[in-house]
């Protein structure tokens, strides 16, 4: 593996001053719940809000920007992620408790946004509780479980534009659909606000305690995973029609078709992000052709192949983009 010395491109010699963090060739391999891919190119940890808008505001329009959360739902591919890899950290993650609001930093975690409702006596959240991620990748993908979505709970939520300009979003801005939200690609999620109702403590406990029970017996929790892998076709389970075609316990190099839940890839310990990917558009070959279904891919794949590589890129392209 090469050296951070040998992967730096210059590029964070082009990009502006900030209160926050730059790392070069920061891994991701090892942030990431799949625990494969490259590095990134330049990691950024924005301090706040005004740091982030101010570096969306004042970095070259060539240089590229990712975003990333926890790691739960996404794949690095194994040449990395060119440009800049933004990563909220501790400035993001605040939640404070509004009457029956909750009001939570995009990089709080679902879980902890869950278990703040419970304490203060507010149900319809317990759906987070079984939701592997951030508020911010909540509010990007509508995230659900369990028969609640994102857009069922969501009052309201602030994000930051390519530009580096805050806008304070409706439920009617979010255009909440199935796995997804209307907000422009390059937005980058700082805040969400969520309501609920009264309840006691103890019955939302209860329901949490459900759904801890119900994701231990039904999904490979504990091993190097990405969630759901497919989202579900109209009128259609994908795990279904992946078991359907043969594919529960399919191998490719490292990776597997889960033995427990066939809608979660896993890595066996020696996978790649091609092993990974690769087998995934196998399952989606295998569907296609004994069902008729196009399955549609839930977790997002980032970067670039091992046979490009960030320097490649920038050779190829004239620069990171």
């Amino acid at each position: 593996m090469m050296t951070a010395r040998e992967m730096d491109t210059g590029l964070i010699e082009r990009l502006p001053t900030v209160r926050g963090r730059y790392t070069v060739a920061a891994s991701l391999a090892r942030i990431t719940w799949f625990k494969v891919g490259g590095p990134a190119e330049v990691m950024f940890r924005p301090l706040d809000a005004e740091d982030l808008a101010g570096f969306l505001a004042a970095k070259p329009d060539d240089v590229p920007v990712t975003m990333l959360g926890v790691g739960s739902n996404v794949l690095v591919r194994d040449g990395g992620v060119p440009g800049v890899v933004i990563r909220l950290g501790r400035g993001f993650t605040g939640i404070v408790v509004e009457g029956t609001h909750i009001r939570a930093g995009a990089a709080a975690l679902d879980l902890n946004v869950a278990l703040t409702a419970c304490e203060a006596g507010i149900g319809g959240l317990e759906f987070l509780s079984g939701i592997p991620g951030t508020i911010g990748g909540a509010l990007r993908m509508n995230a659900g479980a369990y028969g609640v979505e994102m857009k069922d709970v969501t009052l309201g939520a602030s994000a930051v534009d390519a530009k580096g300009l805050l806008h304070e979003l409706t439920p009617t801005d979010l255009a909440f659909s199935y796995r997804h939200s209307g907000i422009p690609s390059d937005w980058v999620f700082t805040e969400a606000r969520l309501k609920g109702q009264p309840d006691a403590r103890a019955a939302i406990e209860g329901r949490m305690g459900e759904i801890r029970t119900a994701r231990e017996e039904s999904q490979p929790i504990g091993t190097a995973t990405g969630g759901s892998t497919f989202a579900n076709p109209p009128g259609y389970k994908a795990w279904e029609l992946i078991d359907a075609a043969g594919c529960r316990g399919l191998r490719r190099g490292g990776a597997m078709v889960s033995e427990k839940h066939c809608n979660f890839l896993v890595n066996t310990g020696t996978a790649t992000a091609a092993d990974l990917e690769g087998l995934g558009e196998e399952v989606r070959r295998r569907v296609a052709e004994n069902a008729g279904v196009r399955l549609e891919w839930e977790i997002r794949r980032i970067g670039v192949p091992a046979s490009t590589g960030l320097r490649d890129v920038e050779n190829q392209e004239g620069g990171a983009r």
